[in-house]
């Protein structure tokens, strides 16, 4: 037996690395449209570097993005053509709510979403929609402080409310936060946090966390009393820690830095903080900022699903001799001598595509869902815009099979695969067009350049071909 027969195929994007018209339709400005492409762009994601609106100076790649929002209708027409059952794509919060702290919705904001999923459901595809992928109105990180302010808590509800009811029967299928561990490793871009000088970082970190978590149990519950038929997922920026040596305090280490992740799905799934979390915290000095209600509400609003993104593995060591990090990538990693690597420094790792799962699946016993996995590399086009992508494909046949065998062999409960960027846009960690994810060339460069037009790649006739088999034809 391999996937399930309603097994959902097909892929994902943000809103912020695609649509691209930041400033029409009502829409307000949002953290991603401030961080621009260049030298200056990893700090201001770390919150270390106030960027709170455009620089003449600075590229901002948000701004256009492929210009999705005035050409969706091509590109989910292409996604038909592909066979699509499922697109997992996001909303921008500030184009429903321009400043974020508004009382009433931004009309035109939600018809667009409105037509961008009736047109799914032409072509018999599923929206799989995420609320939050990294995006923040401005207007509540200049007034409030981001999401270290409990306020955000109350603004993402109202978000949550008119999204479910104004699309109640158009989705069914939603994600709360993307990569919620993001929080820890680019804190502006996933929690619009920016710090002062002498801040403890750390501790406004897990804040905003758990300001996350209790809006993330708050969504599942109006979710669930909007529509019983909505299901609910936390999404993980996923991938296990490999000690380096089988050195005890290499193993050690790697369990360590794998609960710092996990640490949000155990809250999100299991319904309270867990022990070694709370321990970690009491150790550092770190005071979770409950109110009354929130320990109930987490234990009564766990997710329905575990959808996690997949790239690759990482390793550690104890060891400060060993201290040669890959590159390219948000999360650090020790170079693993048995692992090829992309262009950008990821490292390739199919086997640990299916140890993830497993790893997940044993730890909640929950349905996964594989929202995330790609290869950015490199595209040279010809003439006519076709791209021989082999490269790509090679990676995604390695990690589907992959992926065919932790359900096929070790009984893993999956709902879905999406790949990530399946139509080619803006990098999120570092700005470029050039490190391309998708199945569909887009003519335009990192200085934003190009027409735009859309081609086929060589990976988009082998994807068709996986979903019309449901995944047994890799070859």
């Amino acid at each position: 037996m391999g996937f399930k027969k309603d097994f959902l195929w097909g892929g994902a994007t943000a809103a912020n690395q695609c649509e691209g018209g930041y400033n029409e339709g009502g829409r307000g400005l949002a953290n991603v449209d401030v961080v621009p492409i260049g030298k200056d762009r990893f700090p201001i994601l770390l919150g270390e570097v106030k960027n709170f609106d455009f620089k003449e100076d600075h590229f901002y790649p948000a701004q256009e993005g492929i210009d999705m929002y005035h050409r969706y209708k091509e590109d989910i027409a292409l996604f038909g053509e592909m066979g699509f059952k499922t697109y997992r794509l996001s909303i921008a919060w500030s184009r429903i709510f321009p400043k974020g702290d508004e009382s009433e919705p931004n009309e035109e904001g939600l018809a667009f979403y409105e037509d961008l999923f009736k047109e799914c459901h032409k072509y018999g595809i599923e929206p799989l929609v995420t609320i939050t992928h990294f995006d923040c109105p401005m207007h509540l990180i200049k007034e409030y402080g981001g999401w270290r302010n409990r306020k955000l808590v109350t603004f993402y509800e109202n978000l949550c409310r008119v999204l479910f009811n104004r699309y109640k029967g158009l989705v069914t299928h939603w994600l709360t936060f993307n990569e919620i561990n993001m929080i820890l490793h680019a804190p502006f871009m996933g929690a619009g946090l920016y710090f002062e000088e002498g801040e403890n970082q750390e501790a406004i970190k897990y804040q905003a966390a758990h300001h996350e978590l209790v809006a993330s149990a708050l969504a599942t519950k109006i979710a669930h009393e909007v529509d019983p038929n909505n299901k609910v997922g936390c999404m993980l920026a996923a991938g296990l820690n490999y000690p380096y040596t089988c050195k005890p305090e290499d193993y050690f280490k790697s369990l360590e830095t794998d609960r710092e992740n996990y640490f949000f799905i155990d809250v999100q799934s299991r319904g309270a903080y867990p022990t070694y979390a709370l321990k970690e915290m009491e150790r550092k000095g770190i005071e979770i900022p409950f109110i009354e209600g929130d320990t109930d509400l987490l234990k009564e609003h766990t997710v329905d699903f575990i959808s996690f993104s997949y790239y690759s593995s990482r390793t550690v060591s104890t060891d400060p001799e060993v201290n040669k990090q890959t590159e390219g990538n948000i999360f650090a990693s020790i170079e693993n001598p048995y692992l090829e690597a992309s262009e950008w420094g990821w490292q390739i790792d199919p086997l640990g595509f299916r140890s993830t799962m497993n790893a997940l699946y044993d730890r909640y016993q929950k349905p996964l869902f594989v929202v995330e996995n790609g290869l950015g590399a490199i595209d040279t086009p010809d003439e006519n815009g076709y791209v021989s992508d082999e490269y790509r494909i090679d990676y995604m046949r390695q990690h589907i099979a992959a992926m065919r065998d932790a359900v096929e062999l070790d009984g893993v409960d999956l709902m879905g695969y999406t790949s990530w960027g399946c139509i080619d846009l803006v990098s999120a960690g570092t700005g470029e067009m050039k490190k391309r994810y998708g199945f569909i060339y887009v003519d335009r460069d990192n200085e934003g350049n190009g027409t735009l037009k859309r081609s086929k790649k060589k990976s988009f006739d082998w994807y068709k071909q996986v979903i019309a088999t449901n995944g047994e034809n890799l070859a």
